[in-house]
Formats: structure tokens, sequence, C-alpha cells
């Protein structure tokens, strides 16, 4: 049987993540009128006070709740491993894929009503190397974007800002030799144009590796294959209209421990933010935190919810 939520908690928002400022007092507001008892609220705005504020709260609180981006979450995410305090959500960023992951989407009422009326979840995380994080990983033109977007591109037109930028760069972007070798020591190798490392089924704020569940106790790496950017988009294309020719345009590798190589080498952006560059070891961490996650019953009727996908 799922258990309930701890009533305390302590809430934490990353002030320049693309809605933190502007909702901070509305999350206060409707998640003590759900009936959370907020011990203490944190409107953080320099980056660097992000880790000791999330430490001493997990030291302090049943519940920590996480407002922000996806990059907020997983850069934070490695402070709950080993603990029994449950990390709770709040999606205040551009894509909230780890949400949308998670069955709550990017409704902050959805999210309040996870976290007062939802049910803790154990679920895996990913680790890039030693680097855990919450929801996936890429290589390619995505990593291109997330190191080169302008913020106030970000924060003010969210994904058609990104849609924009992508746009801008992609002449820039060249294909890559991929190269797997899974545990058992066999090697699979193919041209692609983009590269995903998934815990979770989203990315982008899209569901595009829908083999990959929170709690399955396996890493999938999902693999645009080819070299044209035209096949990428014919991908992205196909995977948005929900057509099934989306399976022609990717190759899928899962498992426990992969080692993972590119040339030339890639940069790896995780949750977003620019963190590896190959070669790297990507593995899963199987069941390692606890997360709010919505009740049964109300995640039944979430379309984004990652077991729907099967």
């Amino acid at each position: 049987m799922p258990q309930p939520l701890p009533k305390q908690a302590i809430l934490i928002v990353n002030a320049m993540s693309r809605r933190g400022a502007d909702v901070f007092d509305d999350a206060v507001a409707k998640l003590t009128a759900a009936g959370v008892d907020l011990i203490d609220s944190h409107a953080v705005k320099k980056p660097e006070d992000m880790d000791p504020i999330v430490k001493k709260a997990i030291a302090s609180a049943p519940m920590v709740i996480i407002g922000g981006g996806d990059g907020s979450l997983s850069s934070n995410v490695d402070h709950f491993v080993g603990k029994g305090t449950v990390f709770a959500v709040l999606p205040l960023g551009t894509a909230n894929s780890f949400a949308k992951t998670l069955g709550i989407g990017d409704n902050l009422d959805a999210a309040v009503d996870a976290i007062a009326n939802g049910v803790r979840r154990r679920i895996d995380l990913g680790m890039i190397d030693d680097n855990y994080f919450a929801n996936a990983a890429a290589l390619g033109l995505s990593p291109l974007i997330a190191d080169t977007v302008p913020h106030n591109l970000k924060k003010y037109l969210g994904m058609f800002g990104y849609m924009l930028w992508a746009a801008r760069v992609a002449f820039k972007f060249r294909p890559f030799r991929l190269r797997v070798t899974m545990e058992d020591g066999s090697v699979h190798s193919a041209w692609a144009t983009e590269a995903r490392i998934a815990n979770g089924s989203h990315h982008g704020g899209v569901q595009l590796v829908e083999g990959a569940e929170i709690d399955s106790g396996e890493i999938v790496i999902q693999a645009v294959t080819g070299k044209s950017l035209w096949g990428l988009s014919w991908s992205w294309f196909t995977t948005l209209l929900h057509m099934s020719a989306k399976d022609l345009t990717t190759t899928e590798w899962s498992g426990k421990k992969i080692l993972l190589e590119a040339r030339p080498r890639q940069k790896i952006s995780v949750d977003g933010e620019i963190e590896a560059k190959t070669p790297v070891t990507v593995r899963v961490a199987g069941a390692c935190i606890e997360v709010a996650a919505p009740s049964p019953d109300s995640a039944a009727d979430q379309p984004s919810r990652s077991s729907a996908a099967r």
C-alpha cells in the first residue's frame, strides 16, 4: 500500500527559475491552504545559496519541496540519497520534464495537490559517472542549445524560445559516432544526431522515451540515428504527433550500467544543464529516494505519466 506523505515541509524555490519569483507567495498560500504545515520557506536568488539551504532543510524536515526548473531539481536531488526526507517538486521551469514524468505535469495546483494529498513513491535516479540526475540527459543538438541559449529568451518565451534558438544554432551542429558498451561486454555503434540518457520518459517537456520508467531499475539510451538534421527534425515531428513512424528513427539500449562514448567527444546536458562530456559511464541508482507523487487514483487521469506510455 502506498504510504501517505508528511504534513510538515520546508519550501525552497529557485527565484531565478522561469516562474520562481512570480509564484513564490502564491505557492506558500496554496500549500498552506491545502493543509501543508510549512516549517520554513525560502525564495533563493543566488544559485550558490541553494546547496547549503537544501542540505539544512533535509536535516530539519520530513519533506522538502523544491521549486524550479529541471536543472534546479536535478542539481539538488543528490542531497536526498540515503536520507529519509521526501523530495517534493513544484514545476516552475520551462520544460518541467521531471514533473511530467512523475505524472504531475507543469500545473502549480496539480503539484500542490500531489504534495498535500499524494503518496510516497520510491524511484530510481540516473547516474553519469558519480553525478546523480533526476530525469534525462542528452548528447547532440540539445546540449548545444542548453549551452548557448540566452537566459532571457528562455525565461520570457519558454519552449518557443528554445525552438527559435535551436533554428539559429543548428547550422553549427555536426553528427557524431556513438559507441555503446553494455555490461555484458557487447558493443554497439551508430551515427547519431542526438542521444538521450533516460531515467524518465520526458525530455524537453515532451514524452520522448516511452520505454523509460523511474522505477524500472534500468537506464535507457535512445539514439536518433543517421547523419541528417532533417532526420532529427522528422524524429521530433513524429514524436510530437504520436506517429508510429517515430520508432523507425531511433534505436534503444537499456541496462543497469552502460559505457557511452562518442567521436567527436560530446558535451552532455543533464536535465538542461551542461554537466559532463563523453566518455562516461551511465548507470541506474535503484529505488534510492522517495518523492511526493500523485495518488494512484488522480495519477491515472494524467496522460503524461510514464507508465501510460506502455
